[in-house]
């Protein structure tokens, strides 16, 4: 699951945690610049929003002028931090209005304060492990109603366009269960390098899809490919049989190759697959 499998992975491609100890790399710091030059034209902030279980923290960040389309964001295992707030920037620059959220509010507050000289080692990925283990789909349904009952009440929303939700590793079903729980405003859902989207569970995420109304875009990693080589066809089937538009395309990239700062990072498959969700978002939220 998640960065285990890749772990080994890029050990045998001759790459390892401590080639990004020091800091981004080259690529994600230069992917980092822009967003200095987007901050006078966007509003953020640090936000706090009520749900069953408690308070989440999450990060809010829109276009100063005019109302848009809102966009939620799931992050992947290592929760809300610097680099998902950049990607929000990015984002909103284009014309959004996006939430990107704490799924860990539960148990922390983000971000994550971790142990060790290793962020990513096996101690750290036991407890974002154990994080995870309490957002089920009863618990991510009523996460995902909060966060979008909160993005429909902020004066920078459209809610005349639809709501885009994108999830990472495994905010991958999160952004499956989000569109199932409030289907009359998410429109379009993106994952990029997901956990499985196909399980033999009874409340496998692809079974939502008939009870969504959402176009899809699935952007699995190569070696995820690898390990679930039947998913690309068996989500092919699920959209076909839901109605729903629905594409997969596998990456020449590794599990975690979006967001920058990561081991597995590459800013050119990066930008391939954010050029193809904004496609999407501007054709199916309005």
């Amino acid at each position: 699951m998640c960065d285990e499998k890749t772990e080994a992975d890029l050990a045998d491609a001759g790459l390892n945690r401590r080639d990004f100890a020091t800091g981004l790399g080259a690529a994600g710091v230069a992917a980092m610049l822009p967003a200095e030059a987007w901050a006078a034209d966007l509003i953020e902030q640090d936000v706090a929003i009520t749900t069953p279980d408690g308070v989440a923290d999450a990060h809010f960040v829109r276009p100063r002028k005019g109302k848009h389309a809102a966009v939620l964001v799931w992050p992947d295992i290592w929760g809300l931090r610097p680099a998902f707030k950049d990607m929000a920037r990015r984002m909103a620059a284009q014309g959004y209005a996006v939430l990107t959220v704490n799924q860990f509010y539960r148990d922390a507050k983000a971000p994550i304060i971790l142990t060790g000289n290793n962020p990513r080692s096996q101690e750290n990925f036991a407890i974002v492990r154990g994080y995870a283990a309490k957002l089920n789909a009863a618990s991510a349904k009523q996460d995902a109603t909060a966060y979008i009952g909160f993005l429909d009440r902020q004066k920078g929303v459209d809610r005349r366009k639809g709501v885009g939700v994108t999830g990472y590793c495994m905010g991958g079903p999160l952004v499956v269960i989000s569109a199932a729980a409030v289907p009359a405003r998410v429109k379009a859902g993106a994952t990029f390098h997901s956990v499985p989207l196909v399980t033999d569970a009874a409340d496998s995420p692809h079974l939502l899809f008939q009870k969504s109304k959402a176009a899809f875009r699935i952007a699995t990693a190569k070696n995820d490919d690898e390990q679930r080589p039947d998913e690309k066809a068996q989500l092919t089937e699920a959209f076909k049989g839901a109605g729903l538009k629905g594409e997969v395309e596998v990456y020449p990239a590794m599990h975690g190759w979006v967001p920058a700062g990561g081991p597995a990072h590459d800013a050119v498959q990066a930008e391939r697959a954010w050029d193809k969700m904004f496609a999407l978002f501007r054709e199916a939220l309005g």
